[in-house]
């Protein structure tokens, strides 16, 4: 049960339902949204923990809170309600019953309120091939194509393989993000704090998404994706972590793939939401500060930040009328030797990419060594 489902919901209220579910070790824990069609009745958060792991399961909400319109976040009745006509409620709890199996997960509800609904939702394709259509080129032509390419217009993101866009917090199966700002944030800030020069303010936006780009950086899953502004530094890193003597034996079908993204025409045509804990589906471009992360700059490093665990089909759904965002490149293994070398001429290597002791031995193995 543990991931993300989303979709539609039917009852007393109508619209889209988006459920965010953590496994325990003893129970589930998580957080579902419910959007509702109807502009006059404010979106809804419910808090759940279940009583087990059965495949039938019975429970109560923890709590239930409205979602404030303007802000996409959970607020409090209270501080909302005049916007609303007077015989608007909220439910103080929900019982819900809900079954699930390794591709779905059926909820029904009632509240105290006597609202009800029921939901059979997919599980996320995130796991799944991506079903992108690549543009498959050769290096050369690589170069030819993004030379053609208005500058800063787009954002590239290189991978080892052709796998879906996921970030490495919802790679793990997690999916809770209220849990993992109120215990793993606290928890690394508290860490890290003894061992970087700058202690962050968590309260300040700058600070606390150059402490998220900062974990990013060095290991830590996050619900951000790295790109870059240069498609060379993309594909660096997309044949980065191949060795020659595999790319030497890969045959053609063997592939690498340069995502490469429309950041621009995206952030004019939706709304950039800018929040870890927002209640409705997003992805939204980030750029943060270099605090302690000298890595961002010879980089040119952007982020995406999101609460989907499925990027690529939320971003082929907003797709219309000819309008792409989206595109993948397709690279041949077997051409990284030359790509490589190529690379190092324009100063893209290990030792530029990551300053520091780790990245200068990297690209002395990469000279040193036919590995």
């Amino acid at each position: 049960m543990n991931g993300q489902w989303i979709g539609r919901c039917e009852g007393t209220n109508t619209g889209t339902i988006f459920v965010n579910v953590d496994e325990m070790t003893n129970c589930f824990r998580g957080f579902a949204y419910l959007l509702d069609e109807n502009k006059h009745i404010p979106g809804s958060a419910v808090s759940f923990v279940t009583k087990d792991k059965s495949k039938n399961l019975d429970f109560r909400s923890t709590w239930v809170r409205p979602i404030d319109s303007n802000t996409g976040l959970i607020t409090t009745w209270d501080s909302i309600k005049s916007r609303y006509p007077s015989d608007v409620r909220i439910p103080n709890y929900v019982d819900l019953k809900a079954t699930w199996g390794n591709d779905y997960l059926e909820i029904t509800w009632n509240s105290d309120i006597g609202t009800s609904g029921k939901c059979k939702l997919p599980k996320s394709e995130a796991g799944n091939p991506s079903v992108l259509v690549p543009v498959p080129l050769d290096w050369d032509g690589y170069k030819k194509y993004v030379a053609a390419l208005e500058g800063r217009r787009q954002l590239f993101r290189g991978q080892n393989k052709p796998l879906r866009l996921r970030t490495s917090f919802h790679r793990t199966g997690r999916a809770d993000l209220h849990r993992y700002l109120n215990e793993d944030i606290e928890v690394l800030h508290k860490q890290l704090s003894g061992r970087t020069k700058h202690i962050f303010n968590l309260n300040n936006p700058n600070e606390n998404g150059a402490f998220f780009n900062l974990l990013q950086h060095h290991g830590y899953p996050t619900p951000l994706l790295d790109w870059t502004y240069s498609p060379y530094v993309a594909v660096f890193f997309a044949y980065r972590g191949i060795t020659n003597k595999t790319a030497d034996s890969a045959n053609q079908k063997q592939k690498v793939r340069v995502h490469v993204f429309d950041q621009s025409q995206w952030k004019t045509d939706l709304i950039q939401l800018h929040m870890i804990l927002a209640t409705a589906p997003h992805l939204s471009i980030e750029e943060f500060m270099s605090i302690e992360n000298p890595r961002m700059i010879p980089q040119q490093s952007a982020s995406t930040l999101t609460n989907l665990d499925d990027i690529e089909t939320y971003i082929k759904a907003k797709e219309a009328n000819g309008r792409f965002y989206l595109t993948a490149i397709d690279l041949p293994v077997c051409e990284r030797r030359k790509v490589m070398n190529e690379l190092t001429y324009m100063g893209i290597t290990a030792g530029s990419l990551f300053p520091g002791l780790d990245g200068a031995c990297e690209e002395l193995r990469e000279r040193n060594f036919d590995l």
